[in-house]
């Protein structure tokens, strides 16, 4: 199994955090973080904007990398590698677009308790760790 170069992004508006509903395969109707695919000659973090934009029609700043997961998908022969940014939200109100199913901000725990996966918990709690040094700063 080739692994396939993916970003995601954590947008945050204050306390609050842009989740997607997935509208198709992997993970289809959980809670996520929008991103996708990288495309051929397309710089990750460019495609991290695109995705964000694309998924929920907002605009945000990237404020950094976080960590780079690997998703691997049991049963499924796919593995994702998983380039995580945090952004800082500009504007829009989330609409749902391209594969995303819904798209809306949460609060930081509520968020939390809609998303599945463990690693995606993990980045949420890493971006607002980074978010709130940011801040204070």
């Amino acid at each position: 199994m080739t692994p396939v170069p993916a970003v995601g992004v954590v947008c945050l508006k204050g306390d609050q955090v842009l989740l997607i509903r997935r509208g198709n395969p992997p993970r289809m109707g959980e809670w996520s973080l929008p991103g996708g695919r990288i495309e051929a000659g397309e710089r990750a973090i460019d495609a991290a904007l695109r995705e964000l934009g694309e998924e929920t029609a907002v605009t945000a700043r990237i404020g950094g990398l976080l960590d780079v997961v690997d998703g691997l998908l049991p049963g499924s022969g796919r593995h994702y590698v998983l380039i995580d940014y945090w952004a800082e939200w500009i504007s829009g109100e989330p609409v749902a677009g391209d594969d995303a199913a819904e798209a809306r901000f949460f609060g930081i725990e509520e968020a939390l308790r809609m998303v599945d996966w463990d690693e995606t918990r993990r980045i949420i709690r890493m971006a607002v760790a980074t978010y709130s040094n940011k801040i204070v700063e």
